[in-house]
């Protein structure tokens, strides 16, 4: 395990393959840690090297006190990547992360070669949909929240009991710290990415699960038509988090999308 104080919070990640292969960094979403990537890196680590990190509040890493703003998490993520002497890398981001990353390339453009958006956009939800999880969070614990969650998360096929990956992936959620959990819905709640993620010059792929109960294929597309030039595309058999149900097809979306685009 490695850990980092940078942009003054502590964050935990992990560097995978050799400094002269070109970057990819992940960014992950809301109540989950870095290890969601795992079946799409294995698919992925032959050809490029691979950075993940659990952001403020999440996993390993610190918490520190709620609210957060989103420019806290781009700009963890930026000294970060200047502490491990990481230039331009594809950034990958799901959901939260993914405006992470379109933060990224607006406030660090120099570190940021392309984007891959899953299941994100450039405004996530309102405030009544994140002031209500803050409260809840606060009064109740995020077990609260669990079974709402994970109806926006997974598929219903995926979403049983019996499926030990759904327990451990709910587990995953309801042992996120609640300043982490909280303090990051306020950062979606005050973040609006529309004129700045508009303005962004870029190659750009923007995938969503066919299925995803948080940020719908039609709100995807919205985002993809922001940005000039961008590809778009839906992952079948999938809720928000496709780098789980479909982890083969996304790690096949975001290689072809990186060869197509000669980052190597």
């Amino acid at each position: 395990m490695a850990f980092a104080r940078v942009n003054g919070v502590v964050l935990h990640h992990e560097v995978r393959g050799p400094a002269a292969k070109s970057a990819i960094v992940f960014s992950n979403s809301l109540g989950t840690d870095f290890r969601i990537w795992n079946a799409v890196a294995d698919r992925l680590q032959e050809d490029y090297r691979l950075v993940f990190y659990d952001k403020r509040g999440h996993g390993l890493s610190e918490a520190t006190p709620a609210p957060y703003a989103l420019t806290d998490h781009v700009d963890d993520l930026a000294a970060l990547l200047d502490h491990l002497g990481i230039g331009k890398a594809a950034i990958v981001g799901l959901s939260v992360g993914g405006m992470i990353a379109q933060g990224l390339a607006t406030r660090r453009p120099d570190l940021v070669a392309a984007l891959v958006l899953c299941d994100t956009a450039h405004k996530i939800g309102n405030d009544e949909l994140w002031n209500t999880r803050i409260k809840t969070v606060g009064e109740q614990g995020i077990a609260a929240l669990a079974d709402s969650v994970m109806q926006r998360w997974f598929t219903p096929a995926y979403r049983s009991p019996d499926n030990p990956d759904f327990v451990g992936y709910t587990a995953m959620l309801t042992r996120t710290t609640p300043d982490g959990y909280a303090g990051t819905c306020a950062a979606l709640r005050d973040a609006d990415l529309t004129e700045s993620t508009r303005a962004l010059k870029l190659p750009a792929l923007c995938l969503v699960g066919d299925q995803d109960g948080s940020t719908p294929p039609d709100l995807v597309r919205s985002l993809a038509d922001m940005i000039e030039g961008s590809q778009f595309e839906i992952v079948a058999g999938a809720g928000h988090l496709p780098c789980i149900e479909q982890p083969e097809k996304t790690a096949e979306l975001i290689a072809g999308f990186l060869k197509r685009i000669n980052y190597r």
